[in-house]
């Protein structure tokens, strides 16, 4: 097994720890639930000791979390998972869950209001984090790291991409690094008679089928291509297809330029406009709340969904409740289709965020040490696999070496129970069970690893620009407000030209500039 096979004396105590933890559940064993895995999937690695033993003198640590949440149905206090996770780690936990969708926004409002709560989690190429961790808003964890068995084992790399001016104010949430896919309707797909799309002609083609050739069979006018929503993730990795940089790219004179000032980017928005003009993506994905992306998808009205490739299992473990189980995938996961320059992955940077702690409510040495003993537990296999798939025998089963989830998408009252609660998982040290080998864990698994081949790097991720810090919200606004207009038409080619000049006219030269003076100086 992966996980307990490598640790081999360690299992018997691991299982023991489990058996304790369930038999403080026990009024709550029975039932199923639906497919836990939430948004993150883990970067493992590394190798795990035994359990930290509890203090039985230490009174339970109270702390407040606040996390990105990714459905409306969420824990309670009585949540079997937020009591066996305050049970393991001598807390008292009160969650603050807050809609994915306006989570940058509520983080803005929280570092304004100065009551910030023990642990939030952070974007840390936010100007408003920026500020606030170099106006000492946050606990610089760097130097405490090595004395704890988990914490210890973080990636060098991406603790480096995720500092600010060289210094760890959060500790990362670790993510694969080639995750993204394309997810496709399989039935539709076979219907329909299409294959594998190789290229962004054969990808469009198969957008229009799934619109024009009647995919579900009714004989309605009633299916599109691709679901997107606000959230502009799907935008950001299909423009990487057509050569635009992951950001920021090296231009002939080796100087970096932002992935908008360059003809790949302008190549990929005549796409997405062709794509909307045409009906191929929902009309109202400017608007539309990423909390309900799925929906479309699993009810049949669309055929196309670009995100992260592990999201292929989600679709499909929810169709698999709608429609009938069965062994075949009603979904088919591919990599990117290739484009002017081959095939190309936009990565993620091997993290999702940060989990800061603030100075605020975290007062002193002693109650931080406490915190980052609790951040230290997370990563243990038990909390890994409890916070990712929730309680052995109610959430999830081990079928051999593997987990079985036993969660499904009908029984709201269980599902509520675990989700969102892996938002505060790092995926540092141990590596925890894995799935078992279904079709379609094997398909996420191989597009996952195929991916790192073709990976493109965003060579600015490492360094801080103090103007980004000052000025970044509106330069994305920018960005971002001139995208959507052009997609559904609003503005043409000399309207996106007009908001690139402003995009420089309010700090985005000397942006430039500073990014590039930071680029060279890093190559010393």
């Amino acid at each position: 097994m992966k996980g307990y096979g490598k640790r081999g004396s360690n299992l018997a105590a691991l299982l023991l720890a489990a058996a304790m933890l369930l038999s403080l559940l026990s009024a709550c064993a029975g039932g199923k639930t639906d497919d836990p895995g939430g948004e993150p999937a883990a970067q493992n690695g590394g190798s795990s000791g035994q359990p930290p033993e509890q203090s039985k003198e230490e009174p339970p640590l109270d702390l407040t979390i606040m996390v990105p949440a990714f459905n409306t149905e969420l824990p309670g206090e009585d949540s079997p998972v937020l009591k066996a996770l305050e049970a393991y780690t001598n807390t008292n936990i009160t969650m603050q869950f807050v809609p994915n969708s306006s989570y940058p926004d509520k983080m803005n409002i929280t570092l304004a209001s100065g009551q910030l709560p023990h642990i939030m989690v952070a974007d840390r190429a936010s100007a408003s984090f920026i500020n606030a961790a170099r106006n000492g808003a946050f606990w610089e964890l760097g130097p405490y790291l090595k004395d704890y068995p988990n914490l210890s084992q973080a990636n060098p790399i991406v603790l480096n991409n995720s500092s600010i001016d060289g210094k760890t104010y959060g500790i990362y949430r670790g993510r694969v690094l080639g995750r993204m896919g394309v997810t496709l309707n399989a039935d539709w797909m076979k219907k329909l008679r299409l294959e594998l799309p190789k290229t962004i002609d054969e990808f469009y083609n198969i957008l229009k089928a799934f619109k024009e050739d009647d995919p579900d069979g009714n004989g309605k006018d009633d299916t599109y291509g691709i679901v997107v929503t606000k959230y502009a993730g799907p935008w950001d990795i299909m423009q990487v297809w057509f050569g635009a940089p992951n950001k920021w790219g090296e231009g002939a004179d080796g100087r970096l330029v932002p992935t908008h000032m360059t003809p790949e980017y302008k190549e990929a928005l005549k796409f997405f406009r062709k794509l909307y003009e045409e009906g191929l993506v929902n009309e109202d994905f400017a608007v539309m709340d990423s909390a309900v992306w799925n929906d479309p998808f699993v009810n049949g009205q669309a055929g196309a969904f670009v995100d992260v490739a592990d999201n292929a299992r989600r679709l499909d473990g929810a169709m698999q409740e709608k429609y009938g189980k069965r062994d075949e995938p009603y979904t088919a996961v591919y990599q990117a289709p290739a484009g002017p320059k081959g095939q190309r992955d936009m990565p993620t940077s091997g993290y999702s965020g940060v989990l800061a702690v603030s100075k605020s409510a975290v007062k002193n040495e002693e109650q931080l040490k406490r915190v980052l003993d609790f951040l230290d537990k997370l990563n243990d296999v038990e909390m890994q696999t409890l916070l990712s798939y929730g309680v052995e025998g109610r959430h999830y089963e081990m079928n051999g070496d593997y987990i079985k989830v036993l969660t499904t998408p009908d029984n709201v009252g269980l599902v509520s129970e675990l989700e969102s609660m892996n938002q505060m998982l790092m995926f540092i040290g141990p590596e925890m069970p894995t799935l078992e080998p279904t079709a379609i864990n094997t398909m996420v698994d191989e597009v996952q690893k195929a991916n790192e081949a073709i990976v493109v790097a965003n060579p600015a991720e490492p360094l801080i620009s103090e103007v980004y810090a000052q000025k970044g919200q509106q330069l994305d606004n920018i960005v971002a407000d001139a995208r959507i207009k052009y997609i559904v038409g609003q503005i043409d080619d000399q309207g996106l030209l007009d908001a690139e000049n402003l995009w420089l006219k309010s700090g985005g030269q000397e942006y430039i500039d500073e990014i590039n003076k930071l680029y060279e100086a890093a190559k010393q």
